[in-house]
């Protein structure tokens, strides 16, 4: 057994903001030796969330940022808020919802993942920010 650990930054603009790393995490496993494994993909932080979806702009752009307003509504009243001063109680529960992070089976070298399913972050802070992905993959 090995483990291959791999880095992805992102500068990302908040506010439910969807995007797609299927590429940059094909390409982190790309610059490693195993060949099959599992693949986790963990965001640092605690206002994203990492998941799968169809990444297409009615889905990235519009249903989910809907539902999850539906779930956690921007202007709800939060704890969070109160303690700390700052706007971003929604953000946290909508990460808490959604997880820090994704496994994925990984065959003679790709990702295991369905025609129209993408591994994709979702940024809920309120103001952009800098994001770190640890790729980590445990195989032979």
């Amino acid at each position: 057994m090995a483990v291959d650990t791999h880095r992805i930054r992102i500068e990302t603009q908040g506010n439910s903001q969807v995007i797609d790393l299927t590429g940059a995490v094909a390409q982190a496993l790309g610059r490693g030796g195993i060949q099959n494994g599992a693949v986790t993909v963990f965001v640092i932080g605690s206002t994203a969330g990492v998941t799968t979806t169809e990444f297409e702009p009615g889905l990235a752009e519009s249903d989910l940022k809907e539902a999850m307003e539906k779930l956690a509504p921007e202007g709800g009243s939060y704890e969070h808020e109160k303690t700390w001063n700052d706007d971003n109680g929604h953000s946290h529960v909508r990460a808490s919802l959604v997880g820090p992070s994704l496994t994925v089976p990984l065959v003679d070298g790709r990702l295991t993942l369905g025609r129209w399913q993408q591994i994709v972050l979702l940024d809920f802070d309120t103001r952009p920010r800098r994001r770190e992905i640890v790729v980590q993959v445990l195989g032979e």
